[in-house]
C-alpha cells in the first residue's frame, strides 16, 4: 500500500495534469467565444433597440440587475511558491486546527433538524443522508450536506461574501484551476475571511476534523489552500471518487 507521502505526490501530479487540461480547455473556449461574442452583441443591440422603440408602460418595475455576482469571473491567482503546508500557513498568517471528529451517528433525513457543530466552519459530525455536489456556489448550501461531502474526502473552501469583488473573483479562479473533489461556498457567519475544511479518516473509527482559518485575505492564502488540499483531499472516512 502506498504511503501517505506517495499518495500526496500522486495527488499533486494529478492536480498539475488537471490544471494543464483546464488551461487548454479555456483557450479553446476563448476561441469559440470570440466568434460567438460578436453574434451575441448583435442580438443584444437588436433587442435593446426594440425595447427603446416599444417603450415601457410599467412604471413600477424594479432593477433588472441585482448587482455583481458572488463569484464573478476574471480573477487571477499567483503561481504556487510554497508546497509545505506548515510553511504556507505561516506565510499567509493563517492557523491550523485539528480536533477529534464528532461521531457521525445515523444520517439525518430531515433538513430542518438542527445540528450544533463545535467547529466553524464545521469539519465533522452528524449530517444529512445526501451530500452536497462538488462545485462553486453563489448561495451557501445547508451545512449538514457540506459535512457529508467532507466525509467523502472533499475539501470545502469558505469565504466571506463581503470580500471585495476582485478577491472573490480570485478565489473562484483558484477553484477553477483544480475543481476535483472541491466545493467553494460563501459563509457570512464564520469568524474568518477565508477558510478550508476537511475530515480525515485517521484515527479510525471517526477520524479527525481539519480546519485552515485565515483572518485576513492575502495572496499567500492561495498557497495555504493548495497545500491544505494536497494534504487532506481524498482522505475522508468514506472516501468516494
Amino acid at each position: 500500500m502506498a504511503s501517505r507521502k506517495e499518495q500526496k505526490e500522486q495527488l499533486r501530479r494529478e492536480r498539475e495534469e488537471r490544471e494543464a487540461a483546464a488551461r487548454a480547455s479555456a483557450r479553446r473556449k476563448r476561441l469559440v467565444g470570440y466568434a460567438a461574442g460578436a453574434a451575441v452583441v448583435i442580438l443584444a443591440l437588436a433587442v435593446a433597440g426594440f425595447v427603446l422603440i416599444s417603450g415601457d408602460d410599467d412604471k413600477g418595475g424594479g432593477s433588472t440587475n441585482a448587482g455583481a455576482d458572488v463569484l464573478p469571473d476574471g480573477g487571477q491567482v499567483p503561481a504556487q511558491q510554497i508546497t509545505d503546508l506548515g510553511e504556507a500557513v505561516t506565510a499567509a498568517s493563517c492557523e491550523l486546527k485539528s480536533e477529534k471528529a464528532a461521531p457521525a451517528g445515523e444520517h439525518i433525513t430531515d433538513i430542518a433538524e438542527t445540528v450544533e457543530y463545535p467547529a466553524d466552519p464545521p469539519t465533522s459530525g452528524r449530517h444529512l443522508d445526501i451530500p452536497e455536489e462538488d462545485g462553486a456556489f453563489e448561495a451557501a448550501p445547508d451545512a449538514k450536506r457540506l459535512v457529508h461531502s467532507l466525509e467523502h474526502g472533499r475539501i470545502l473552501i469558505s469565504f466571506k461574501p463581503s470580500l471585495p469583488e476582485q478577491q472573490r473573483a480570485n478565489l473562484k479562479a483558484l477553484f477553477d484551476e483544480d475543481e476535483y473533489q472541491m466545493l467553494l461556498v460563501p459563509d457570512d457567519t464564520m469568524p474568518y475571511q477565508v477558510a478550508a475544511t476537511a475530515w480525515n479518516r485517521e484515527p479510525e473509527p471517526v477520524g479527525t476534523g481539519r480546519l485552515l482559518g485565515c483572518d485576513t485575505y492575502n495572496d499567500k492564502v492561495f498557497d495555504a489552500i493548495r497545500a491544505f488540499k494536497d494534504e487532506h483531499r481524498s482522505n475522508g472516512p468514506e472516501a468516494i471518487p
